[in-house]
């Protein structure tokens, strides 16, 4: 009986040392230096999202003049089947028709969190980001009229 114990004590040993445990990943974000030179950004593949407080968060596509005076800034949520995954799926799925070329890769999140926006929405925003693979993305700071904006809508 001594061996049998020994023997799968030697095997559970065994087993410790060599199996790989899951090893937690990191996220790289990239951010862009203040003051750098600006880059270029068309209009067809910029989808922004702006957080506001109380987990608001609102989304419009390409420009920022054009979706605010089409009145073409949604109100929508972190929801990944109903809400924002749905949103960045959509976006992706018209990029794929219409882009040629690169397709859903030329997708650009720009994730725009206002003063009052919570750390985990910002997170759940990357998550979504994650979520749906998309493969490029920033954070950045709101442009003032957008700020305008989110306090005239209560944010």
């Amino acid at each position: 009986m001594t061996p049998m114990v020994d023997l799968g004590f030697l095997l559970i040993t065994f087993f410790v040392f060599t199996a790989e445990l899951s090893k937690p990943s990191v996220v790289k974000l990239n951010m862009p230096k203040e003051g750098g030179p600006p880059s270029t950004l068309g209009e067809s593949g910029a989808l922004t999202l702006l957080i506001g407080a109380n987990n608001r968060v609102y989304c419009y596509q390409g420009d920022w003049n054009k979706a605010s005076a089409a009145g073409e800034i949604i109100e929508t949520n972190f929801s990944e089947a109903s809400g924002l995954g749905k949103i960045i799926r959509e976006k992706q799925l018209r990029l794929d028709l219409t882009d040629k070329k690169d397709g859903r890769n030329s997708l650009m999140l720009l994730i725009k969190p206002g003063a009052e926006a919570s750390y985990q929405n910002v997170i759940d925003a990357l998550d979504e980001a994650m979520i749906n693979a998309v493969k490029r993305y920033a954070i950045l700071k709101m442009e003032p009229a957008e700020s305008e904006w989110m306090k005239a809508h209560g944010q």
